[in-house]
């Protein structure tokens, strides 16, 4: 028998939520607006995003960021990545070199001489250069900026603390510090890597030699290699790559949450580094039951069509083993977009959610806080953060023991 029209309208079976649709006029603040004003489409993209850094949050599982572009050249930091990070919600980043390189220009001696400003991006490229000025997309810095950061950045790598071998984590500490000195003299805002320093939050740089802190030292070594200058500062990736590992590990079997999160804006290196770490210790080094990413949230322009890791979804993750396979359909996302048009509205609305229960917390105390809004426990946690740098030293000698434990297996047979 053919269905009947009355079979026809039975419910959809793959049918999901009921679609949001609440009026803007209805809703108060921003973080309602992202869950109830946002029904479908691409609004619905950044619903789930919001949905999804909410919950992660609000569970207390500790965060990574990986992100890629020029967020220090462009002020971004300043306008909401540096109050994301001071929440102490994240406990490591991975970046670029060049973030690390751009983020000394607003405090150097002669910041106040050449500020950034608007350029087009369609404009006259010739004549820019002409005028001696840099462009990236729509800003513009005079060419002495870099001319002086080079000048800043040699004075720093020839420092007495960085004569040594080191890990890129303790290279990019010490020049946390370094900022830190120099924006206090002048008045700077705080930099990325200052921030970082005062909270001891890793920075890993998955590609150090292509960047100009990096150039700078290359200058120093050669230098040294002509016999004009001691310098015994050296990168040591082997330490770098496996004192991320140590940083997984801690987060799988020594964080209250059992479990990390990564908040990816963008892609390329950045993005890879920050996955490599559960296959560098579930592959690699054979250590059983390692899982990949609770929360994987990802916002990226780049189409997921063309191959790249940039554009590569959780699920496509999951296959690798960076992304847990038992939760990716509920914990993790990817929007194709620019972050920076949405990072600081999602960053907006996160601080004011946290604002808010904080606000509820001194009128009813923690106790109804906690039953009424369990979420709130993740949000008002410690602003200290998790100090991983300052927990290197530990958390690497296990590792390595668990290493040498295994030594046997490791070795090829």
């Amino acid at each position: 028998m053919s269905p009947t029209r009355q079979d026809q309208r039975s419910g959809c079976p793959q049918g999901g939520e009921p679609l949001r649709h609440k009026s803007v006029l209805e809703v108060r603040h921003l973080d309602h607006l992202l869950e109830s004003c946002l029904p479908s489409f691409g609004g619905a993209y950044l619903r789930r995003i919001w949905t999804l850094l909410d919950q992660a949050v609000g569970r207390g599982v500790p965060m990574t960021l990986a992100v890629a572009g020029p967020v220090t050249a462009s002020g971004q930091h300043i306008a909401w990545l540096n109050p994301l990070l001071d929440t102490g919600w994240f406990c490591l980043i991975s970046t670029t070199d060049a973030v690390c390189y751009h983020d000394g220009h607003r405090s150097l001696d002669s910041a106040a001489e050449h500020p950034f400003h608007e350029v087009p991006i369609f404009g006259d490229d010739g004549a820019l250069r002409d005028d001696r000025t840099i462009r990236i997309t729509d800003i513009g810095f005079d060419e002495d900026v870099l001319l002086d950061q080079d000048q800043f950045l040699t004075h720093c790598l020839l420092r007495p603390e960085f004569q040594k071998t080191m890990a890129g984590p303790e290279m990019r500490h010490k020049l946390g510090a370094c900022y830190a000195e120099q924006e206090a003299k002048v008045g700077a805002p705080e930099g990325l890597l200052a921030l970082c320093h005062r909270k001891a939050i890793p920075i890993f740089v998955g590609a150090p030699a292509d960047g100009s802190v990096f150039l700078n030292s290359v200058k120093l070594w050669a230098l040294a290699r002509a016999g004009r200058i001691e310098y015994r500062f050296a990168l040591d990736l082997h330490h770098e790559v496996l004192e991320s590992c140590a940083y997984h590990l801690w987060g799988q079997t020594e964080s209250e949450a059992g479990a990390l999160g990564t908040l990816v804006l963008g892609g390329g290196v950045p993005k890879n580094f920050n996955l490599q770490p559960e296959p560098a210790l579930s592959q690699i080094l054979g250590f059983d039951e390692i899982s990949g990413y609770l929360y994987d949230i990802q916002i990226t322009s780049a189409p997921v069509t063309d191959g790249s890791l940039s554009s590569c979804p959780p699920a496509e993750a999951v296959t690798w083993g960076k992304v847990d396979k038992d939760s990716f359909q509920r914990t993790t996302e990817s929007m194709q977009a620019d972050y920076s048009m949405v990072m600081p509205l999602l960053t907006k609305a996160l601080l004011d959610k946290r604002a808010r229960l904080a606000e509820l917390r001194d009128r009813l105390g923690m106790e109804t806080l906690l039953q009424r809004h369990p979420e709130a426990a993740g949000y008002l946690r410690d602003a200290e953060g998790y100090r991983l740098y300052d927990q290197r030293d530990r958390l690497l000698a296990s590792l390595e023991a668990k290493i040498a434990q295994s030594a046997d297996e490791l070795l090829p047979s």
